[in-house]
Parts: structure tokens; C-alpha cells; sequence
């Protein structure tokens, strides 16, 4: 390959280290590797037919055209999504910073303090705001949120609701079009019934668990829920308000009229529209309800020292713990965005904020004043910052139409004729001229020119915030630029990203996103654009979508793909709601049970659950493998009644399983569809592929595979590829026509998190077809190299046939703690010290570290790693051997903070060099973790949620 590819940058190992590499584990060629590792039935017989792979020069140009393409109009929609202004420090030194973009989910809380905090500010600004007791660090979106907020009811109904079968959860007509969707896909195979109607026709007494409405809600309108609260309340009804986080600012917040849940999006705090997504969404709770809440909550607890920290609160909600018994499926969030909100919030502060809202519900007053005096009528007196006109009779919506788009604006358009404007931040004097404009020439009318922001509008007393928020120092401390830099340098620092080292952890592909692919995300001609525009605005990222599209079915063997999903778990869900709705299409509405393995991914069993599909799981074989006949036999025991098989491939073990082709012929054989987790991907690419296996239906990762960043956690997208037999099941959307027909919308954009797409758009583009699988070539020799390097200190769990590891691998830890007392969890922590990321922990081999290189990791980086590791086994030695103590050793006493190897009571009876250099290589560049091993047990029994509460001055002090 030219050295001016994409590809040679992508690609870690240069080629005269790949044969060295092959040389080590025993392999003459890259073909002999992958002959022994990939079952030679499964191999494509032709390259992917794809283009070949561009320079990064090119494709600049390339993805220049196509932004050129887009057409970036004020637009006054609303319904959810609202233009906002990214403050530049926050773009440049989060967003565009791989030290925030790369990071991973905060698993590990030693490493992740910078973030954990940013996601902690987040929690408090929502709780803040909304007035509520604990909050969550981000959901996927709102509409998901609302299915949430209606799950988490439904799961909370007491024991005699439960007997008597209540099921029904009443919902305000007047909410967001596509959040009732998401609540139509999400509801049905629960058994939710949703009754829809005016919340003045709410009758609580009637089968009912819960209820959800939006404030202000679709018109625009502030309701007085406060006496609707108090009789849902009376009996023993809960609601869920979805509410629009910058409104609340000057508006009651829903926590002090009695809400039992508040989620909404925090779109509004700086982050882009971007044709949809990806965006935060907030979900905030009574503190009773804590345990019940759905992702992820961050706490504060402390270290080993007795030092602050923070961490994942409530760990044991994950779903590869709870698996079918989780109350939801959600393993990713938006913690990108939230950190991004959160910084918005901590650099405008309440003050701040408060002055925007302000500024906003000015603006709309005067409007509504103004082109009433043209004849219109308002419709909605009490408001923030949305206005619904009625049309005089002699002006028809196609004026107004036709006379907004000559001037570049996009309103919003009711069904019977009414016309909606929305105001956001970035309306200015001009564009306020430019409105009334409009409604002035519809109506044969004149207008003046706006000089001057209005001033002096109030909201009506008996709607209006009375209580402060966000009066913590984060939010006080912040306001100049310089200040505020050096704040999220801080928390930068605290945090391990690929930006120092490489990110080992098994199954989640911390592959490289390339700046180049990352570029096109600050450009206002992709993230300028509301997701309800006119398609003819939005031309480049439709054919950019489309050959995206094109290239992912060429790639999975697929017939069509639907990038709605916003996350891989929901598009686990999606595509098992295909398969549902593909049976019950047939006629075979007694489908539904679904054959899950042993090994699998614990999201597997959480998304059928929520499909509403029963689980028979499958066994295992002592090599980790399926077992064929266990399959065979559950397969037949349940052929009248089989929906699916869900597998991941190669499996969670890392192997491919020789007699995949033959497990899913038996699915076909009886009745049932085979269901692909993608989450493997990075080991397909070019080599095999779902739909050559012979699955019906895979979800991708773009978030890992097609190098779309994790971003401490989110964003994460999970498009799903399907057989030609169920493209017309594929979602659909209430508002957009998105291409397809199927069922009921997955998520609140048509497009899911279309503005993140450009990445593996580029990344495709780039690499081309000889250029992906070369790295998935290189994916599986990094991690054989590994393997070899590590076997004899380790051993590895499992292997194929031929003694070889797919992608990644699983080393063998349970021995140590008989011989030393040394945990799988002690050998994370000390590679803390070595300034490494922890492989993926006791998942899915209990007492394991589970290692996943990827290709982009260099031979040089791989070498550090395994010789950090080796450095490890030598010290879990020096305890067995009795050279060092049992309790009080490197390796129990990990990691080392700064402090601790500095103080001057140090105390250990290994000296300060073995704790904070043990290899040389660390001199030149050594990660300090900030606090010592968290404890997270103090920190569930102590739940802290928000920073700066009384509650945490009182257990761990100021």
C-alpha cells in the first residue's frame, strides 16, 4: 500500500513488524493465521465490493462536497430539538479533544476521575434544575427516556397492581409526536396499554400505573400539573414529566409540584442539533426510587486513604450481572454530551443560564404581541418560548411556507393549518425582523425594522421559578475562559485515554478515530440542521447516508440497514422487534421464545426481555463453544413456538465456533430467524460476514468497529442490518419519512445520531475494501500475539481448534488468588501503575481479564502492555514465594497515588521505586492515578449523587 493511505495511519503494526509478529506465534503468513483462526466455510470468496480506500486529502474534499450539499436555515420548529451555542472552549477542548472523545465507560474510577466528575456536575445541574432528588448521567435520547420513565413505573407497581393486572399508563395527547412512537414500540410487548388523550380526561381509577406529560407541553402551553399530580397520587399513581430542561430556569420546576420522574434532552446546553443526534437526555427521580432507576448513576464514595472519589454508584444494575432479571437493557449512555452539557452549565452558572431563558421568553413575548397586532391568533398564552398561531382566513400555510423558506427559516406546521415558531439562543434582532416579515407580507400587512432586544417580559406569578439552583462553587467559579480551560485541563488530567496508552478491554474495541474522521462534527453545515427539516436542506447527508447504507449491507451480507438505533443495546432491541413483527406478520404470533447461550452478552437477555420474548438459554462446552446438541435439542423442544436465536460472532469467548453455519440451520430448520450480535464485528470485516454465516439480522457497533469514538461512555450508534425478507419490518418515523415502513420508531430522530455518522462514513471511505480487512487481518494477529506472548505466565481460557484466539482473548487469573491471594481485580489496579487502561474484568469468564487489542495498536505499545504484564506475574511470584507479604504488597496496595509515594510516612515494606517505576519506560511518560483503590461499598451504603451537598460535607467532610 502507498504510505500516503489512510490506512498505513490506521494500522498500528508497520509491515516489517507484522512478520516479526507472524514469526513469534509461529506462522509463516498473514493467510496462515487466518486460516487457522476463521473457519474456512465461513470465508468470503471475493473481496467486499467496495472502492478502494482514499487519502485523507481526498476525502476531505470528499465530505466538503457533501457538507456543501446541506443547506443550514434558521429553523423554529422545535418539538424537541432547538439551535444552541457550543461555547468555542468547550467545542475545542472537549469535543474536539481525544482526551475526552476516546476515553472509555468509567468502569475503572482510579482512571476516570476527570470524567466521572464532568458527569457528577451534570447530575447535580439536572437535579438542580429540575428540583428532584437524584439523577442519572445521561440516557440515550428523550423519546427512549419516556420509555424508561414508563418501564420503571410499570416495574414499581405494587404487589395488588401487579395481581389485579394494571397495566394501563395514561399519556398527554399534547407530547412529542416521537415520543409517543418510541411509547407505542416500547409499551406493546410488555402489555402496556397506552391511553392517549387530553390530560383533562385523565381518570386515574381505571387500571392505571402511571402517567406521562410534557412541560411546557407540544403547544407550548405551561399546565399546573400540581393538582393532576395530587390525584394520580391519590391513587397510588406515579408521573413522569418530560420537560424542557433550559425552560426550567424560570419555570416551577416539576420537583416542587410533585413529579415521581423527571427526563427531558439537554440538547439546549450547547450541544448541536445534528440532524437528530446524538444528544443527552437527562432522568431525574425521587431518591425512594433510586434503585429503580434506570443507567448510570455517578457517587461519591472514597479511596483507600480516605479521600474523596468518585465511581459508578449501584453496579449491580449492570446486565451482565442481572441479565433477563435487568429492568432494562441500556449499556451505553451519552456521556460525551453530558460532559459537554455539564460544561455548559458550569461556564454560564445560574446567572447564566438564567439570562438566556430570559432572553428567549423576551424574544417570543414581543413576537406574540407583535404578529398578533397582524391579525393571527395566538393560541397558547402561557409560554416559554413556543408560539401557535391560528391563520386569518385570507392567508394560507403555503404563504407562510413559501415566504419563510425565500428568507432561509423553517417553521413548524400543525396538521390542521396552524403555524408554530420556537425560539432558541442564537435568535438575534435580524431574525426577529426577518419573522415578521413573513406573517407581515402573508397578510398584506407592513412591519418595522427590531433596533432593539425587547425587554421586561415576564412569566405569569403563578408559574414561575421561586427557588434558587445550582448554587454550588462548580458552578460559581468558572466564568472566564481562562479559568474555564484550565478547569477541564484539570479533569483531563485525572483521566486515562488512548491519548496516553492503549485501552485493552475485551469486546469493546477502543479502536483509533481519526481526526480526520472526526472533522466534520464541528462544521455548522452537519451540525446545524433540526431533523425535521425539508429532506431538499439535508441533500449531503442523505447521499452520504445512503452510501453509508449501501457499504454496511455490502459489509454485513445484508440486504438493507436502518441507522436508527442510538446505542448497540438498541439495536439489539430493534432487530428483535423486526424478527417479532416479521412472525406476527406470518401469522405466527405464538413465536416467542428466543435460545440465548450461556456466554453471551449480558444486554442479550436484558433487550429480549423488553421484546417481551421468552428466554431458554443455551449451554456451553467446556471450551467456551455452543453446544451444538443442547441447541439442537432446545430447538426442536421449542419449534412451534421459536422466535430467534441470539449469538454473537465470534463468540464472547473470542473464537469462531466451527459449526456456526450449522446452528443456524438448525434455527431455520425450525421456524425460527437468527439474530447476530455485532458487537464482534472487528473480526468479520472482510474476512466473513452475518449474512455468509447465515444470520437474518445483526446490529453493528459503530462505536466500536467503524471507529465512532466512546466518549467516556456514549456516544454510541447501533444501526441494524437485515435479510431481505425483513427490510419492510425496518422502523419508521411519525414525522420524517426515513425509507422505511416497519415498525414504530426506536428512537426520537428518524436518522438516530445521524451528525456521529460522518465518522464511520470516513472511516470506510478511507480504508476501502482491502484496507478493512487488513485490519481485521491485523486485529486477530495483535491479539494471537498477545496470546503466545502471555500463555505461559497466564494460560488462555479458550481458543479454537487450532489453538488460536479470534480478535481478542481471555487470560487465566483464578489460580493466583489460591497460591498468593492476588485477584483478577489486584492485577487490574497495578496496571494502573504501568499507566494501562484494566482489560475488561471477570466478564464473561468470572476471576479473568478479557484483552482486546484492536489493529490500530502498534507492536511497540503491545510490547509495553505485555511486558507490564509479565512484570505483574513476576511480583504475584515474589508473594507466593513468600519474598513479599501477603497483605501488604504492590500489587493489594494499587494503584499508587502521587501523594502516597511522595509522603513522608511511608510505611510499606516494598520500597517507593517498586510502587511508582517499576518498568523503566514509565520514566518518560508516567500516568499519576489521582486517588487511591476506591471503595465502592461505602460509597452504595452512603449514596451521594450530586457534588457540594450537605449530605457529603457531613460523611466525608469539605
Amino acid at each position: 500500500m502507498s504510505h500516503d493511505r489512510f490506512v498505513t495511519r490506521h494500522i498500528g503494526p508497520r509491515e516489517d513488524e507484522i512478520q516479526e509478529m507472524l514469526k513469534a506465534i509461529g506462522v509463516s503468513s498473514m493467510e496462515e493465521l487466518i486460516a487457522q483462526t476463521v473457519p474456512d466455510d465461513i470465508r468470503l470468496k471475493e473481496p467486499l465490493k467496495l472502492k478502494e480506500g482514499l487519502t485523507e486529502r481526498r476525502y476531505y474534499r470528499r465530505i466538503l462536497s457533501l457538507a456543501d450539499k446541506n443547506k443550514v436555515f434558521n429553523t423554529y420548529i422545535g418539538m424537541g430539538y432547538y439551535d444552541t451555542i457550543t461555547p468555542a472552549v468547550i467545542l475545542r477542548n472537549v469535543l474536539e479533544n481525544p482526551v475526552w472523545y476516546t476515553s472509555y465507560t468509567p468502569y475503572q474510577a482510579e482512571i476516570s476521575q476527570g470524567r466521572l466528575e464532568a458527569l457528577l456536575n451534570f447530575q447535580t445541574m439536572v437535579c438542580e434544575l429540575t428540583a428532584m432528588e437524584v439523577g442519572n448521567a445521561s440516557l440515550l435520547d428523550e423519546a427512549t427516556a419516556a420509555a424508561e420513565a414508563m418501564i420503571m413505573m410499570f416495574n414499581m407497581r405494587t404487589r395488588q397492581m401487579v395481581k389485579a393486572g394494571v397495566n394501563v399508563l395514561l399519556v398527554d395527547e399534547k407530547i412529542w409526536p416521537q415520543t409517543l412512537d418510541v411509547l407505542k414500540t416500547r409499551s406493546n410487548p410488555l402489555g402496556i396499554e397506552l391511553k392517549v388523550q387530553s390530560k383533562d380526561s385523565f381518570d386515574f381509577s381505571d387500571n392505571v400505573f402511571g402517567a406521562v406529560v410534557q412541560y411546557p407541553n407540544s403547544d407550548g402551553e405551561i399546565i399546573d400539573y400540581a393538582s393532576l399530580v395530587n390525584s394520580a397520587h391519590d391513587n397510588g399513581v406515579k408521573v413522569a414529566v418530560a420537560a424542557d430542561l433550559l425552560s426550567l430556569a424560570l419555570l416551577t420546576p416539576p420537583g416542587e409540584w410533585g413529579a415521581d420522574i423527571v427526563f427531558g434532552s439537554s440538547q439546549r446546553f450547547g450541544i448541536p442539533m445534528g440532524y437528530g443526534g446524538p444528544h443527552a437526555a437527562f432522568f431525574a427521580a425521587r431518591e425512594e426510587y433510586k434503585r429503580h432507576m434506570p443507567g448510570r448513576i455517578i457517587g461519591i464514595t472514597k479511596d483507600m486513604h480516605g479521600n474523596r472519589a468518585l465511581r459508578m454508584a449501584l453496579q449491580t444494575r449492570e446486565q451482565h450481572i442481572k441479565r433477563d432479571k435487568a429492568t432494562s437493557n441500556l449499556c451505553t449512555a451519552q456521556a460525551l454530551l453530558a460532559t459537554m452539557a455539564g460544561f455548559f452549565g458550569v461556564y454560564h452558572g445560574a446567572g447564566g443560564i438564567k439570562t438566556i431563558a430570559r432572553r428567549i421568553h423576551n424574544i417570543a413575548a414581543f413576537l406574540a404581541e407583535e404578529i398578533e397586532k397582524l391579525g393571527y391568533k395566538q393560541l397558547n398564552h402561557n409560554f416559554f418560548d413556543t408560539l401557535r398561531f391560528s391563520l386569518p382566513k385570507h392567508v394560507k400555510r403555503e404563504d407562510i411556507e413559501w415566504l419563510s423558506l425565500e428568507l432561509e427559516m423553517n417553521f413548524r406546521y400543525f396538521e390542521n393549518g396552524d403555524v408554530g415558531i420556537s425560539i432558541d439562543e442564537t435568535t438575534n434582532r435580524e431574525d426577529m425582523t426577518w419573522i415578521l416579515e413573513v406573517f407581515a407580507k402573508a397578510a398584506n400587512n407592513s412591519w418595522s425594522v427590531i433596533h432593539e432586544y425587547p425587554k421586561g417580559y415576564e412569566i405569569d406569578p403563578k408559574f414561575a421559578r421561586q427557588s434558587k439552583f445550582m448554587t454550588q462553587d462548580v458552578f460559581e467559579s468558572y466564568r472566564s475562559e481562562t479559568e474555564m480551560v484550565r478547569y477541564i485541563k484539570r479533569l483531563e488530567h485525572k483521566d486515562i485515554s488512548l491519548t496516553q496508552s492503549m485501552i485493552s478491554l475485551g469486546s469493546c474495541t477502543m479502536k483509533l478515530t481519526a481526526a480526520t474522521e472526526m472533522l466534520p462534527l464541528s462544521w455548522i453545515k452537519f451540525n446545524g440542521i433540526h431533523p425535521f427539516v425539508p429532506k431538499n436542506q439535508a441533500m449531503g447527508y442523505h447521499e452520504m447516508m445512503e452510501e453509508l447504507r449501501r457499504d454496511l449491507a455490502e459489509i454485513t451480507g445484508m440486504a438493507d440497514v436502518s441507522v436508527m438505533p442510538n446505542s448497540g443495546a438498541a439495536g439489539e432491541y430493534a432487530g428483535l422487534m423486526v424478527i417479532r413483527e416479521y412472525h406476527r406478520n406470518r401469522g405466527e404470533l405464538q413465536r416467542n421464545v428466543v435460545l440465548i447461550p450461556s456466554s453471551s452478552h449480558g444486554t442479550n437477555p436484558a433487550s429480549a426481555v423488553m421484546a417481551g420474548l421468552k428466554i431458554v438459554v443455551v449451554d456451553c462446552d467446556d471450551r467456551g463453544n455452543v453446544d451444538l446438541e443442547d441447541l439442537r435439542k432446545k430447538a426442536e423442544l421449542n419449534k412451534e413456538t421459536l422466535a430467534a436465536l441470539m449469538v454473537t460472532y465470534p463468540s464472547t469467548h473470542g473464537v469462531f465456533e466451527s459449526s456456526i453455519v450449522e446452528m443456524c440451520r438448525i434455527i431455520h430448520e425450525n421456524g425460527g430467524q437468527v439474530y447476530m450480535d455485532g458487537a464482534n464485528m472487528n473480526a468479520q470485516v472482510g474476512l466473513t460476514s452475518p449474512g455468509k454465516i447465515g444470520a437474518d439480522v445483526c446490529h453493528l457497533n459503530l462505536h466500536k468497529t467503524f471507529a465512532i469514538p466512546h466518549g467516556g461512555g456514549g456516544p454510541g450508534v447501533g444501526p441494524i442490518a437485515v435479510a431481505a425478507h425483513l427490510v419492510k419490518f425496518l422502523p419508521s418515523h411519525p414525522i420524517m419519512n426515513n425509507g422505511h415502513i416497519g415498525i414504530t420508531a426506536v428512537s426520537a430522530a428518524p436518522w438516530g445520531s445521524a451528525s456521529v455518522l460522518p465518522i464511520t462514513y470516513g472511516y470506510i471511505k478511507m480504508m476501502g475494501a482491502e484496507g478493512l480487512t487488513k485490519a481485521t487481518e491485523v486485529a486477530i494477529l495483535n491479539a494471537n500475539y498477545i496470546a503466545k506472548a502471555l500463555e505461559k505466565n497466564y494460560g488462555i481460557v479458550y481458543t479454537g481448534e487450532n489453538g488460536r484466539v479470534g480478535h481478542e482473548l481471555i487470560l487465566e487469573c483464578r489460580h493466583f488468588k489460591a497460591s498468593s491471594g492476588v485477584t483478577e481485580e489486584d492485577i487490574s489496579k497495578r496496571l494502573m501503575d504501568f499507566g494501562f487502561h484494566a482489560p475488561t474484568l471477570s466478564f464473561p469468564v468470572h476471576g479473568t481479564l478479557m484483552v482486546e487489542p484492536t489493529e490500530s495498536e502498534s507492536k511497540q505499545e503491545l510490547d509495553r502492555f505485555i511486558s507490564a504484564l509479565n512484570v505483574i506475574y513476576d511480583e504475584i511470584k515474589e508473594v507466593e514465594n513468600g519474598e513479599a507479604d501477603k497483605s501488604d504488597n504492590v500489587l493489594k496496595n494499587s494503584p499508587h497515588t502521587a501523594e502516597q509515594v511522595t509522603s513522608d510516612n511511608w510505611t510499606h515494606a516494598y520500597p517507593r521505586q517498586k510502587a511508582a517505576w517499576p518498568v523503566a519506560w514509565l520514566r518518560e511518560n508516567k500516568f499519576w492515578v489521582p486517588v487511591g483503590r476506591v471503595d465502592n461499598a461505602w460509597g452504595d451504603r452512603n449514596l451521594i449523587c450530586t457534588c457540594g451537598s450537605p449530605k457529603e460535607y457531613e460523611l466525608i467532610g469539605e
